[in-house]
């Protein structure tokens, strides 16, 4: 097993997250939001669901160039056709697709609290992702609660929300996180919309000791 280095791993703001292989050959973004920088240097683009703050074609721009593809829900076709890719890559929940020597497995993302049921339904077909590059497996979550189909999940490296709502709190994702046991987690999609940055520390403190946790949101 690869050592799990997280130097090419950005969280750059809320669950706007930046994976770079170690030859910097391949750069995947998951749903690019407020952006600060403008690179234009994505291979993949990762959309788990429509809302604005997952699919912005503005931040969409500001890391696309004319060879960026994009994979994202089957669900929201319609909605990723706006973003005019030279290719888009469809899927659904249980499915696998390799492209660019990276393997991209779908999961369903979904909640199940009964306070936010309403915010990303079972039945939307939204997505989180499985994504392996340089041999090491990154869960990358999606708006979710803890649910039958991450609880399934084996992954290296996780990154879970949990700023609540409309996602896990904390001790929800601390929770997810202390069944699935990845080597390391990492929090997202706080600190902007919803959840403060001091929900970190709350998330660090309820995962299990021997896990590692890694805060890598940068504002």
């Amino acid at each position: 097993m690869p050592n799990v280095d997280l130097t090419h791993l950005r969280v750059l703001t809320h669950s706007a997250i930046r994976l770079e292989s170690a030859d910097g050959e391949t750069v995947v973004y998951a749903d690019p939001f407020d952006l600060v920088e403008e690179p234009h240097d994505a291979t993949l683009v990762l959309i788990t669901h429509p809302h604005y703050d997952h699919l912005s074609p503005a931040n969409y721009a500001r890391v696309a160039n004319g060879s960026t593809e994009v994979v994202a829900p089957a669900s929201i076709a319609n909605e990723v056709a706006a973003l005019n890719t030279v290719a888009t890559h469809l899927m659904r929940a249980g499915e696998t697709l390799d492209v660019h020597g990276v393997r991209i497995e779908a999961i369903a993302a979904y909640n199940t609290d009964p306070s936010r049921l309403e915010k990303h339904p079972q039945e939307n077909g939204w997505l989180g992702y499985v994504v392996t590059l340089d041999g090491v497996r990154y869960l990358i979550a999606g708006d979710t609660d803890e649910q039958p189909d991450n609880r399934a999940v084996t992954c290296d490296v996780a990154l879970v929300p949990i700023g609540g709502t409309f996602t896990m709190d904390p001790v929800q994702a601390a929770a997810l996180i202390n069944r699935i046991r990845p080597r390391v987690a990492v929090p997202t999609h706080y600190g902007n919309i919803v959840g403060a940055p001091e929900d970190a520390e709350a998330f660090a403190a309820a995962v299990d000791p021997g896990i590692a946790v890694e805060v890598k949101l940068e504002r």
